[in-house]
């Protein structure tokens, strides 16, 4: 067997370092010698016909899909005359008030001459022309076809007689002449439910043709001024609270009010405000001030509601419809202007409010007492079932407490009152069981004779909440300043709602404009002429209508659910949006875009 000889392989010796790092720096410099091949033409038009596709796409189709997608309505609306109605250039209210004369026992010389007489003491009266009476005699063939003017249910006249001036006009007043034997003092007497006014006279009295004044002519402008004082009062106050001021800002400011840009204080203004002022006296302006912030908001709509609270048992029924047959429902019958819903509730063991402190007894005059400040919060909102609005009209709540035998007579500290108002919402009354109570047989139940006082109090703390006027005494020309006054302040309200939308539509350019919001003001600029038209021919009740279909479409117009939504979207917003969704794509895009120019650029310069 031959030997085996193993043989041990020995491993080949490194290379040397240094001669590694010649091998790479030779790699590298062939590397770098190295470069991509040229790009053909087919490659460069291929590469600059997909970047040319990509731009055309986001050109031609991309920008006009966003543009279209994203555009905001704008409709156009009649901004200037919008901005007229507010700075009040395009309508100056003027109140023409028709007196009729009636004077029977006067020749025709003798009455057209009183009545011219009579004019001239009342212009001569008369300090703010836009509020003024003008007075035409009773002519039955030519102006009424009948002996006396129609009175309506509420006494109030709705005849249209013939003025000088060939326009109509309700007649606001029959002023009737009545002679009487003997001699003696010349007297007026307003009747209570209807507008007429007596005045007798004796024959003595009687103006002659060729005077130019009497006693007769005299007495009778006193007394039509001082019954329209009031009134002329109130449209004075209503037309400088609304009307902007030499800064541009409002006194009183409805529908949203925006300080205009361009205020109005042109010389007739100046004038009209001077008049106005010196119409109203600083206790009457301070008087008229609190009926405003007393009185709501003028509604065709208003809701009632008729309660009864008592912290016992007792009583748990009233003869309420019955009383509000006799007693309140002829009253809302005759208030023409809107119209009126009731509801009754009776509430047992109503406690109060654990917010207010509770009555305390005074022994002295044996009575338990109400602090005054304690008034307002008297209603127990949390446990009491009053309702804050039924409807689309506001509610007025009044309120009968009945208080338990053991805290009764229960009354208003130091004015020892027993009813109160609280502004713009309703009133209080206080029906004391020890004292109404007894003549009732049951003392479950509260008899029509029981709630009769508490009834006439809440009509009267009603026409306080409607912004009647206290005076003059006759309920039918009460109605009628109310109607005068609201149309003037609807009016007004609607606008400066108006001026606030053109000035909004301006400041805002991105804010949508849809095209309801351009009816709305179509149609409020309609309404506002026949408005302005209504009250320059003394047709009140047409005025107060048509101003409150402009009020109500300005309200609409302004507070569109659309436009108060691009108020708080601004641009920041936009920015923010559109950024992290163009930034990826825009980018790659334009560098591209970029290097194309560039390539072109320099195969140019070759």
């Amino acid at each position: 067997m031959a030997d085996a000889t193993e043989v041990a392989e020995t491993p080949e010796p490194l290379e040397d370092p240094a001669s590694i790092g010649d091998s790479l720096a030779e790699i590298k410099e062939t590397t770098a010698s190295k470069k991509p091949p040229p790009e053909t033409s087919h490659d460069i038009r291929v590469r600059t016909l997909v970047i040319s596709s990509f731009w055309a796409i986001v050109i031609l189709l991309g920008l006009p899909v966003w543009w279209w997608t994203t555009s905001i309505h704008r409709s156009r609306l009649p901004l200037q005359e919008m901005l007229e109605w507010a700075d009040g250039k395009a309508c100056k209210p003027t109140f023409p008030l028709q007196i009729i004369v009636d004077a029977p026992s006067l020749s025709e010389n003798e009455a057209q001459h009183l009545v011219r007489t009579t004019q001239h003491a009342l212009d001569d009266l008369n300090e703010f022309s836009a509020h003024h009476l003008r007075l035409n005699l009773h002519e039955p063939l030519t102006i009424f076809n009948q002996s006396l003017p129609n009175q309506n249910q509420d006494g109030s006249n709705h005849n249209y007689p013939q003025d000088k001036s060939g326009g109509t006009g309700e007649v606001a007043l029959t002023v009737r002449l009545n002679q009487i034997e003997g001699t003696g003092a010349v007297r007026a007497e307003l009747q209570p439910h209807s507008s007429i006014l007596d005045v007798f006279h004796p024959a003595n009295q009687v103006v002659s043709t060729s005077s130019s004044s009497s006693v007769l002519a005299n007495t009778i402008a006193s007394k039509l001024q001082e019954l329209f004082a009031e009134e002329q009062a109130s449209v004075a106050y209503t037309l400088i609270s609304n009307q902007p001021h030499s800064n541009g800002q409002y006194s009183s400011i409805g529908g949203g009010q925006v300080s205009p840009s361009s205020p109005s204080n042109s010389s007739p203004i100046r004038e009209q405000r001077s008049s106005l002022s010196r119409t109203l006296s600083p206790g009457l302006a301070d008087k008229l001030a609190r009926r405003t912030t007393r009185s709501l908001k003028y509604a065709p709509t208003y809701h009632i509601t008729i309660s009864l609270f008592t912290p016992m048992s007792t009583p748990s029924s009233w003869d309420i419809e019955s009383a509000i047959d006799e007693y309140l429902s002829p009253l809302l019958a005759s208030f023409s202007i809107s119209n009126f819903t009731v509801d009754t509730q009776v509430q047992l063991y109503a406690t109060f409010s654990p917010s207010i402190q509770q009555p305390q007894h005074d022994p002295n005059l044996g009575i338990w007492t109400l602090r005054k400040e304690d008034l307002s919060g008297f209603v127990n909102a949390a446990e009491w079932p009053l309702s804050p609005s039924i409807g689309e009209g506001p509610t007025l709540n009044f309120v009968l407490y009945v208080p338990s035998e053991q805290m009764s007579p229960l009354m208003v500290k130091d004015s020892h009152a027993i009813s109160w108002l609280v502004p713009q919402w309703g009133g209080i009354t206080i029906l004391n069981p020890s004292l109404e109570l007894e003549a009732s047989k049951s003392r479950s139940n509260l008899s029509k004779a029981a709630i009769r006082p508490a009834l006439l109090v809440f009509s009267h703390q009603l026409l306080s909440l409607l912004g009647a006027p206290e005076s003059p005494s006759s309920f039918p020309l009460q109605l009628q300043t109310l109607t005068r006054v609201r149309a003037a302040s609807l009016l007004l309200s609607a606008s400066s709602t108006m001026g606030s939308l053109a000035r909004l539509t301006v400041a805002l350019p991105s804010i949508a404009i849809p095209e309801n919001v351009a009816i709305a003001v179509d149609t409020t600029l309609s309404h506002l002429r026949a408005t302005c038209v209504s009250l320059t021919e003394g047709r009140f009740n047409d005025a107060l209508e048509h101003a409150r279909i402009a009020e109500a479409e300005a309200e609409k117009g302004f507070f569109d659910k659309s436009m108060v939504g691009q108020v708080y979207f601004p641009d920041e917003h936009k920015v923010a949006v559109y950024l992290p969704l163009l930034g990826p794509v825009g980018v790659p895009l334009v560098m591209s875009a970029l290097k194309e120019i560039r390539r072109y650029w320099k195969a140019s310069e070759r």
